[in-house]
């Protein structure tokens, strides 16, 4: 019984591959996602997420099951794993790292692919820490940044889309997000990325990150862990640890003390292993210091000294400097002052950590952060002692009193600052107890920390007068404050001198302090405490500004809150408003500068969290209107605005409702000013920032709230931002600030607003202009977006569907609010239904902009999903769905609401609605494809036709294609739908079909070009190219077929095809005509623009022809268009100097073909069997025109490299309907032989070989190929008798060489060679090489003779096959001739033949001497034509011509009697006189002459192994390389017989001039392998 299958929901990931072997199992491959739906036993039922279509079985064992929720949205189901956000991330982040990462291999670039795998490999070990769930909360946060840094950086090296996040790493989600700050967010996260690159590239600084993150923090901190003190005192000891600047020799801030007990311990033992301190307040002024010490300095406390014993007579607890010990710590460095620090770090800096700030100020002192430090260090003192000798240890002890002498806490209160003094007590310490014990205080000296002034102690070094007791008094006693010692005088001095150290000297040294008071600045105290002294309040106001501004930004919040105070409560008064004002602009102003810019942190502060005067903005602004000139400090008003738009107040609607009349008002002047353009840039950077911060508050209040503030700024500002995009460059900086402000704008419009913003224009003529311009600015910023190309989010944001918005598929007039641009289109189309529809109102030039605004936006790349990543595609179509069928249908509403107003967009309209057509989305196409017959209905029953319609849709379908749109689906769609629509109008029904025929036929032929376009095989793309040239021939479309043209053109230059370019240009000249009228547009071409008349144009033609047919050393044709251009030179422009010019060019054309040695091409039959080919080859026989010196063997490999998957035919024969209909790709290739075309000029004639040979494989159309074939019993001794030869004649459908290297045949035939006739055309064949080797010597004396002797020698003693002796056994017996009594005209054409071989008389020769004679009686042979049959001719020529051989002279008096031997007429005469011209020349008889069996089955094929080679099939023999020669001669001679017009094949290396001895060499090889004696 089979086990059932249970329903599950279930996600998982497949960990191993598994290949399924049939349909119901699903093949899965390592990290593929599946979602199960049945479970059975040990197999899952389910589908991949990927490909939901892709559903089957597969096994448990190969699934990893995960926790997943599954989310319904919009009819669809969402599976979102229960992992964390980030740890989701990276797992989509490796899915789409590792589709690229494969493409990187299979391209061999190494180091990229290197590099994407070890950021993988990072990746994954993040991921699997994250996973653990065991990391403490800060080191969780470092690594968060990490994973989502590498990602960014991965993703930018990639091109991948920017990710945005929050301060916490996380994704923003933009529908959650303002557009401003999702705007910021980009630019943001651009520079950080910028710098995580710069960190990557670094080698040399591995933490640049945390370095470049350090940089942009204004505080850090420096953490320290002490873990052990190793040092043998013996004693306790205090350590004190501190940071140092060797190069300026101090302190940098505060200790930090352990103490230490002398048995190894912290002296507080539950204080081992937690001694933290934390040195902070450090800015990046002291990260740029050269170096930083971490000193420690060890006081010992105990006796005087270590050599004294621990008995009781000793003095204990004295604290006396020991030195610097080794000190085992852990530093780490912190981002972020204490209270940052706690938060990022809280098991690092806990509440037991201590923290050690820095001497001094910090570089930015913000709101709140109140100090009243005064640090002291003593430097150094000297104590005489008068008359006694040695110096003894002074112990100096430090308090803080009042005036009346009182000790107070170190901590004193700010208050009592006026009335405090330092005091320093000095006393003797012996290392005796008993001594020590009678030890008293001997001298004093103190100091005020404020002057009478009200100002502080300047910092730096104070000299103090130790001031002895006199008497022995050790008790100061006070007078008003003062110690009554110093009202007393000394015997030995004055002590108030500075002077005098008669009785000691103390110095005080670097005596740091910092206090809420000012050091010595008194009109900045005077400023603090003007309610004290409210008469000099102007006096101190105008003292400001010669305040140091350092001075006035360490106390900026006191400082603001004084001014500000000052303005409300003389509010009443303007007597000092614009003192107050002043000092304002002062304060920004020093901010604003380079030295203190990092104090506008402090000053943001200080708008957010501490302004209070909310009664003093009227004032302020006030003031800052009437005072300052309209054109003056203009960016201080503006920053100023910006500020308070960022403040607490702007968060107020009552505030908004006074303030943002005033500042849009004064945007709006600064926007449409027209002065300096510099200026006006600058201007525009601090009006776009002001209008992100309005826009930023308003997205963020509540929308009833900020109505009328949305509305004051879409009617005072809309319009004047969309007019400064216009204006603005693409390349703008500002651009992408202004469009995010327009987004913005129209993200917090409502219906309401739109409704009445339209209200607001008076005449129909504005709207139409605001509607014209709206629609060109959103066009033009779809076709070029301002944004980078990876800020996708914000690029979405622009078109982005809210899931409200949805509702717009069932209900199309609900609009949302958050459709951005589409929503504005939407609605601006509500108001041209409304007003611009009728006939009276219609505006054809609004309705044109729209459909092409829609178009465009349909079209725009970021919403052609299927162009994206599978892990793109998923987060888009997740977040915001597919929008395109929406856009779709509403276009498709829009155009049928047009009535009887669409013919005016016909045909302007068809290529844009093509475009949309294309889309490949079902449903939109089934929507929008009715509307091409809707046209083609409305142009038919205006005009009775549709050419219009016709012509614009070929047109453009033809870019669209080639452009990568469309498929067979498209086309299958396009047949259908227009088919069903025809069918319901029987009048225009044949029309149509007509038309989908010729667009079916259209597409067939762009998408196999647009198939092979990226394909390596240049052949195929120029097939296809050529198809295509015949279909616009065919519908007579001259642009089209011009155009590609040259790209047919292009293609054979980039393979050096000079040849076929030329013959390709020549179609061109075929649609030109000499003329002087002005070219027509469509027979034009980019390349001759310049060329304004028919006849400018063909000239220009011509000579770029002529160029190409020189470079292919086809100067028979280049010759023809130089005569036909030196008619019109001399005849009709009568231009002598141009036809002197080319009449020396066809002159050296001339020379050429006469000196210049031309290889011959071979030509190659290929057929491409099998439904694996493409259609335009799929079951069809090509001939191929080779290269110069093209093996076929190399031809053949090439070709087979271009299709991989193809297999090699072994036969030449026509392959079965099986092979023909297998799924396969079969490729048959052998070599064919070009027949030699008729021509008549050189009828009676004696021709040069060099002319001669140009037509044997040039201009040819017709092709043969031979194969032997056995008949009959075999005579093991002579094989001649039964070898049959089995021709195969192809036509090509056009002559070759053309405007191809191939072409197509369009026709076979075979016919069957006898013995005889083969017999014929071997000796034929033999006779011409005789004849041609002859008319060589005869045309060069100098080249070398064994050539021609191995030849003879060859003919003379055959070593192979037995020579025509075994013709003469096999066909010249009395049996043959009473069985075969037909074959007597062809005998006799034999024995012609073999009795014009030249006698030797040689005793090894197999026959007799007298039979040979016998034959030669017949020395003159008929004369034949061009085509002629291989039957004896039967009249003897009247002309013949002189036959001079050059052979070296020792065979003079042989070769000379051979001569004679040869050909006894009367009228032959041998003679070695110099001829007229010396060169090789065949004459052409009259036509009427030709005997009856063609030139074309008379191949010269004469063995077996001549079959073999030519078939080209052998595996075990390669056979020599042939090319093909003479194949007409007359018979019109004087001094031999002439060979009739047949074909032979000879050994390229025989007719090498250079290579005399490889001549000989195949010389040799040749004869004998025919056989031949």
């Amino acid at each position: 019984m089979m086990a059932r299958w249970h329903k599950t929901e279930k996600s998982g990931v497949a960990i191993y591959n598994f290949k399924g072997t049939g349909i119901p199992q699903l093949p899965l491959q390592i990290g593929d996602v599946v979602h199960i739906l049945e479970s059975c036993e040990g197999w899952y039922k389910g589908y991949l997420v990927r490909h939901k279509g892709s559903e089957g079985i597969f096994p448990k064992s190969f699934i990893h099951i995960k926790e997943v929720t599954v989310e319904k949205k919009r009819h669809t189901e969402n599976i979102i794993p229960a992992e964390i956000p980030l740890v989701q991330e990276v797992t989509t982040t490796l899915w789409e790292w590792g589709s690229i990462w494969k493409q990187l291999y299979v391209t061999n670039k190494k180091e990229r692919f290197q590099q994407v795998q070890s950021m993988m490999y990072d990746l994954m070990e993040w991921r699997s820490q994250l996973l653990s769930g065991t990391l403490p909360k800060d080191e969780l946060k470092e690594l968060k940044q990490k994973v989502t840094s590498k990602i960014d950086y991965g993703n930018k090296i990639l091109e991948l889309d920017l990710i945005v996040r929050d301060e916490d790493g996380n994704i923003l989600d933009p529908d959650k997000t303002s557009v401003i700050s999702l705007f910021h967010a980009h630019e943001e996260a651009t520079n950080k990325i910028t710098e995580r690159i710069k960190e990557e590239m670094s080698k040399d600084q591995p933490d640049y990150a945390s370095y470049s993150r350090m940089s942009s923090s204004p505080t850090h901190s420096l953490y320290v862990f002490v873990r052990n003190f190793v040092c043998r005192i013996g004693e306790d000891a205090e350590l004190f640890m501190s940071l140092y600047d060797p190069q300026k020799s101090k302190i940098i801030s505060e200790n930090y003390l352990v103490r230490w007990g002398s048995k190894g311990f912290p002296k507080e033992i539950d204080m081992l292993n937690n001694l933290k301190v934390v040195f902070t307040d450090l800015g990046n002024k002291d990260l740029s210091r050269d170096k930083i010490y971490l000193v420690c300095q060890i006081v010992r406390v105990g006796r005087m000294d270590l050599r004294d014993s621990n008995s009781k007579k000793y003095t204990q607890g004295l604290r006396r400097p020991f030195g610097v010990a080794g000190v085992w710590v852990t530093v780490k460095m912190l981002v972020g002052d204490v209270i940052q620090t706690r938060k990022d770090y809280p098991h690092l800096v806990d509440r037991t950590t201590v923290v050690a700030r820095k001497l001094g100020f910090p570089e930015i002192i913000m709101p709140g952060d109140i100090r009243n430090d005064i640090y002291i260090t003593l430097l150094h003192g000297d104590f005489d002692k008068y008359n006694k000798t040695t110096q003894r240890n002074v112990e100096v002890i430090m308090c803080v009193c009042d005036e009346e002498g009182k000790v107070m806490p170190v901590a004193v209160p700010i208050e009592d600052m006026q009335r405090i003094h330092l005091r320093f007590m000095f006393r003797h310490r012996s290392s005796q107890e008993s001594k020590d014990k009678g030890e008293k205080n001997f001298a004093m000296a103190y100091i005020r920390l404020m002057k009478e002034d009200g100002t502080t102690l300047q910092d730096g070094t104070h000299d103090l007068v130790v001031l002895k007791y006199r008497g022995g008094h050790a008790k100061a006693q006070y007078l008003d404050g003062v110690p009554l010692l110093l009202l007393k005088r000394e015997k030995r001095g004055v002590l108030f001198h500075l002077e005098s150290l008669s009785h000691g000297n103390v110095i005080l040294g670097n005596w740091l302090f910092e206090t809420a008071l000012c050091s010595y600045l008194v009109g900045l105290l005077g400023l603090l405490k003007w309610r004290m002294k409210p008469e000099l309040l102007q006096e101190n106001l105008e003292k400001l500004k010669i305040v140091d501004g350092e001075e006035v930004v360490k106390f900026l919040q006191d400082t603001l809150d004084a001014l500000f105070n000052i303005m409300m409560e003389h509010s009443h008064s303007d007597e000092y408003d614009i003192l107050v004002f002043d000092a304002l602009i002062y304060i920004i102003g020093l901010i604003a500068d380079r030295k203190f810019q990092h104090f506008n942190a402090v000053l943001e502060a200080y708008i957010q969290q501490h302004f209070s005067a909310t009664l003093a903005y009227n004032q302020l602004l006030y003031e800052f209107y009437t005072c300052i000139p309209p054109v003056k400090l203009q960016k201080q008003k503006v920053q100023s605005m910006k500020e308070i738009v960022r403040s607490n107040l702007f968060q107020k609607q009552e505030c908004r409702d006074i303030l943002l009349p005033v500042i849009t008002k004064e945007l709006k002047e600064l926007l449409e000013q027209k002065d300096d353009q510099q200026l006006q840039i600058q201007e525009k950077k601090y009006c776009v920032e002001l209008l992100n911060s309005i826009l930023e508050v308003l997205s963020c209040q509540d929308p009833t709230s900020t109505y009328h503030h949305i509305q004051e700024i879409m009617v005072q500002l809309l319009r004047t931002v969309n007019r400064t995009v216009i204006t603005m460059g693409r390349d703008d900086p500002l651009i992408s600030h202004f469009v995010a402000c327009m987004t913005a704008i129209l993200n917090q419009m409502t219906n309401q607003h739109y409704s009445v913003y339209i209200e607001t224009f008076q005449t129909s003529s504005e709207l139409v202009d605001f509607l014209m311009e709206t629609f060109i600015m959103f066009k033009d910023l779809i076709g070029k977006n301002v944004y980078p190309s990876d800020w996708m989010a914000m690029s979405m944001v622009q078109n982005r569907l809210s899931p409200e918005a949805l509702a717009f598929e069932d209900h199309p007039e609900t609009f949302s609010p958050k459709w951005v641009f589409l929503r504005a289109i939407n609605k601006f189309a509500d108001t041209m239904n409304q007003k611009f529809l009728e006939n009276m109102n219609f505006e054809v030039q609004l309705w044109n902009n729209y459909f092409h605004l829609a178009v465009a936006f349909i079209t725009q790349d970021s919403l052609q999903l299927e162009n994206f990543s599978h892990a793109k595609y998923n987060k888009i179509q997740n977040k915001y769905g597919d929008m395109r069928r929406l856009i779709g249908f509403a276009i498709r509403d829009m155009w049928y609401k047009l009535g009887q107003n669409k013919i005016c967009f016909i045909p302007g309209m068809v290529g844009p609605i093509l475009e949309m057509t294309l889309i490949p989305e079902v449903e939109l196409r089934k929507a929008t494809i009715p509307i091409f017959f809707d046209m083609m209905l409305c142009e038919y029953q205006r005009t009775g036709e549709f050419k219009k319609f016709e012509n614009e849709i070929i047109l453009k379908l033809d870019h669209e294609v080639e452009g990568g749109r469309g498929d067979e689906h498209y086309m299958q769609l396009f047949e259908s739908i227009l088919t069903e629509c025809a069918c319901q109008h029987p009048s225009i029904c044949t029309l149509v079909e007509s038309f989908v025929s010729l667009v079916k036929g259209l597409l067939e032929k762009l998408l196999d070009y647009r198939t092979v376009m990226n394909d390596e095989s240049k052949d195929n793309r120029m097939s296809c190219t050529v198809n295509l040239l015949n279909f616009y021939k065919d519908i007579n479309r001259e642009e089209m077929y011009i155009r590609y043209l040259y790209k047919l053109r292009d293609l054979h230059l980039d393979c050096e095809n000079y040849t076929e370019a030329a013959y390709t240009l020549l179609l061109h000249t075929w649609l030109l005509k000499w003329s002087d009228e002005q070219c027509a547009p469509q027979v034009m071409s980019t390349e001759f623009q310049c060329s304004q008349t028919y006849r400018h144009l063909k000239e220009n033609l011509y000579e770029k022809i002529i160029e190409y047919f020189d470079k292919g050393k086809m100067w028979e044709e280049a010759i023809s268009l130089c005569k036909e251009l030196a008619e019109q030179y001399e005849k009709e422009v009568f231009d002598y100097e141009l036809l002197s010019q080319n009449l020396i060019q066809q002159a050296k054309f001339y020379e050429n073909i006469m000196k210049i040695l031309r290889p011959k091409p071979d030509y190659f039959a290929v057929g491409y069997y099998g439904q694996g080919f493409p259609t335009f080859l799929r079951n069809k026989v090509f001939i191929y025109r080779g290269k110069e010196y093209e093996r076929r063997e190399d031809f053949q490999a090439q070709l087979l490299s271009q299709f991989p998957s193809a297999e090699k035919m072994n036969t030449t024969s026509a392959p079965g309907d099986a092979v023909k209909n297998s799924p396969g790709q079969y490729i048959q290739c052998f070599t064919v032989q070009p027949v030699l075309e008729e021509q008549p000029r050189f009828k009676n004639k004696a021709v040069p070989d060099q002319i001669i040979n140009f037509y044997k494989s040039n201009n040819v159309q017709r092709f043969h190929y031979s194969r032997p074939v056995r008949k009959g019993s075999v005579d093991p001794e002579n094989e001649f008798a039964s070898m049959w030869i089995e021709r195969t004649s192809f036509v090509t459908a056009y002559k070759l060489p053309g405007i191809l290297r191939w072409f197509e045949v369009v026709s076979m035939s075979q016919t069957t060679i006898s013995p005889l006739e083969n017999a014929i055309e071997t000796m034929s064949t033999t006779n011409e090489k005789i004849l041609m080797m002859i008319n060589q010597y005869q045309s060069d004396e100098n080249l070398p003779i064994n050539p021609l002797s191995m030849l003879l020698n060859g003919i003379v003693d055959p070593a192979v096959m037995g020579g025509f002796a075994k013709y003469e056994k096999a066909f010249f017996t009395e049996e043959y001739i009473r069985d075969h009594p037909e074959d007597q005209e062809k005998l006799n054409r034999l024995k012609d033949l073999i009795a014009w071989q030249p006698d030797f008389d040689d005793k090894r020769v197999g026959r007799p001497r007298s039979m040979l004679r016998s034959y030669r009686q017949l020395s003159v042979i008929s004369l034949t034509s061009m085509n002629s049959d291989c039957s004896t001719p039967n009249k003897i020529a009247s002309e013949s011509f002189d036959l001079e051989v050059v052979l070296p002279k020792p065979v003079k008096a042989e070769s000379e009697e051979t001569a004679l031997q040869i050909n006894p007429h009367p009228e032959v005469k041998m003679r070695r006189s110099k001829k007229r011209t010396k060169r090789s020349s065949v004459v052409f008889a009259d036509e009427k002459t030709a005997p009856d069996i063609s030139i074309s089955d008379m191949k010269c094929l004469s063995r077996k192994y001549e079959f073999m080679s030519d078939t080209n099939l052998s595996e075990h023999a390669v056979a020599p390389q042939k090319t093909s020669v003479l194949k007409q001669m007359s018979s019109v001679s004087r001094s031999m017989p002439t060979i009739p017009g047949l074909s032979m094949s000879v050994y390229r290396n025989a007719a090498d001039p250079m290579g005399a001895i490889g001549s000989q060499r195949e010389a040799v090889d040749f004869l004998p392998a025919y056989g031949l004696s």
